[in-house]
């Protein structure tokens, strides 16, 4: 099969792990992972440790156009890893092929996440990253609006929601004159 990555390698069959077979480009070091290869290699090895003891900073390279299957010929879905990790992986529904550039095996390992690999792609994990993603992003903004007294200001609000009368102390806050009868 000819890599869809780099265009002018050929995917060779190897192994990522003892006894997890892949298909490796010999030119970008790009990997083609069967869905079913891995769930079957996981599953053998539950006992395995899947995470990596290398604490250095891994080399990772990242295809940021869309590729294709190199199985089907169709464009392969990309996926966030996590909200920490701006690397995306590429699925292939078709054939159920993943594709790591060189490297992501190696970072998702050292995240901890090679033994959740297929899980990466469920809607749930999308949408808790994207959901994440989205906190970290409104708590930025606030923090700029507020500046030095958003931290008040939430503890405030963590005041407010501890309180059985919450809403009755709303109405007291946004009234314009609280002591009024009009």
């Amino acid at each position: 099969m000819k890599c869809t990555s780099c265009n002018s390698g050929e995917l060779i069959p190897a192994h990522l792990e003892t006894m997890f077979p892949c298909h490796t480009c010999n030119n970008c070091g790009g990997e083609l992972v069967l869905l079913a290869d891995y769930l079957r290699w996981r599953d053998e090895n539950e006992d395995m440790d899947f995470t990596s003891d290398n604490e250095s900073q891994v080399e990772v390279e990242d295809t940021p156009n869309a590729i294709l299957c190199p199985i089907t010929g169709r464009l392969m879905t990309k996926y966030r890893i996590s909200k920490d990790i701006d690397h995306r992986l590429d699925l292939s529904w078709a054939a159920n092929a993943i594709w790591m550039d060189k490297g992501e095996w190696a970072l998702l390992k050292q995240n901890g996440l090679a033994g959740k690999l297929s899980d990466i792609f469920s809607d749930h994990w999308q949408r808790e990253i994207q959901s994440a993603t989205s906190a970290e992003i409104l708590e930025e903004m606030y923090q700029e609006r507020f500046g030095e007294q958003y931290q008040m200001i939430n503890e405030f609000r963590q005041f407010l929601d501890s309180m059985e009368n919450k809403s009755e102390v709303i109405a007291y806050l946004l009234a314009d004159d609280s002591h009024s009868t009009d």
